[in-house]
């Protein structure tokens, strides 16, 4: 494996722009995505009618049937425009938002140059993510690549940039798990823990929708030596439905995630099984639950935007969505001024600082 430069980035956060010091980052969202190819969900509909969606464009009159199809459209699941990328993150810019993490990583399309782009134009910090995404992106050799390759690449992505480009990653994730977990998977978080401790980077996972994959998950991980407590748990508005299995999580000491900000619709069709997803009121009510358990220090969020349906423009509630809505519902709700810092602020330094 490469040798590790743990010494060069320990207590540092690493930008596609370079490192730079944690106290720089600011209002963070720890999970979004500026560029991404999303058609490895892609599935062509049995029925004529509704084969018409395939190759159209994303239009106002179709999102009414995207929440159960958005798998369908193509064009729904292609966030590829530099321009549009800009123009739709700077409503976080003006409300305020100074960072974000682009959780976009290997079979997604991953972009290194538009993202470094991106981050010039609009002002903002962007973190980029290394590791793979869930089976269905995962290369075709997949099962015969050996976890040490796999570890080498993420330790390059991470030391050396992506391919030629001189970027580097800043976060190993998101590591895409599905329930239950293949042995590919588990090849994949073993490489991504090795990776961990040879760099000290963060790791952050798309948890499986099961209230026992995110325990699963971590103690894959542990057992290949990561830390726990450099461990970001997301999409757990999904994973974990159950209060009991959540506490137990959140005992571990790492991160917990709560990544779909925005989104809360029922019956959302996703790998084969229905989703059941929190609003937003839910996702107060429990970061409320998790506060006052004494978890206050490791709540993140963010809200996964990653398809145009998410776009403003498209009538979507955009990436400015939590600052000009859910921040001001918080303190409404009576959260204090520190504990909406502590979750937007100084919870993101500490969760995306090298060890």
């Amino acid at each position: 494996m490469p040798k590790p430069s743990k010494s060069k980035l320990s207590g540092k956060v690493q930008t596609v722009l370079g490192p730079i010091e944690p106290g720089q980052l600011g209002i963070t969202h720890t999970h979004e995505h500026l560029l991404i190819d999303l058609t490895c969900y892609f599935q062509m509909p049995e029925e004529a009618s509704r084969r018409a969606d395939v190759h159209a464009p994303l239009t106002m009159d179709m999102l009414g049937r995207m929440e159960k199809a958005w798998y369908y459209n193509l064009d729904n699941n292609q966030l590829f425009s530099v321009e549009r990328a800009i123009e739709e993150v700077m409503e976080f810019k003006l409300n305020g938002g100074n960072s974000l993490v682009d959780t976009t990583n290997i079979g997604l399309a991953r972009d290194p140059l538009a993202l470094a782009r991106i981050s010039r134009a609009a002002g903002l910090n962007v973190i980029m993510g290394a590791s793979h995404y869930v089976p269905v992106s995962y290369p075709a050799d997949m099962s015969k690549r050996s976890e040490d390759a796999i570890a080498s690449q993420i330790i390059r992505d991470l030391t050396e940039g992506v391919g030629d480009t001189g970027v580097r990653s800043g976060v190993i994730g998101e590591i895409g798990v599905v329930w239950p977990m293949t042995p590919d998977q588990r090849k994949v978080l073993r490489a991504s823990a090795r990776a961990q401790v040879e760099t000290g980077a963060p790791i952050l996972i798309h948890s499986g929708g099961h209230n026992d994959s995110p325990s699963e998950i971590l103690d894959v991980l542990a057992e290949s030596g990561a830390d726990p407590k450099r461990i970001i748990m997301g999409h757990l508005d999904f994973a974990i439905q159950d209060r009991k299995a959540l506490k137990r999580l959140a005992k571990s000491g790492c991160f917990l995630e709560y990544d779909i900000f925005g989104i809360e619709g029922s019956g959302i069709e996703y790998m084969g099984y229905e989703m059941q997803l929190m609003n937003d009121v839910q996702r107060l009510e429990t970061f409320e639950f998790l506060i006052e358990g004494g978890h206050g220090d490791q709540l993140l969020c963010a809200q996964d935007v990653c398809q145009k349906r998410q776009y403003t423009r498209y009538g979507g509630k955009g990436y400015g969505h939590i600052l000009g809505s859910i921040v001001p519902r918080m303190r409404r709700r009576g959260f204090t001024q520190a504990q909406i810092d502590k979750i937007l602020v100084h919870n993101p330094a500490r969760a995306l600082t090298f060890a």
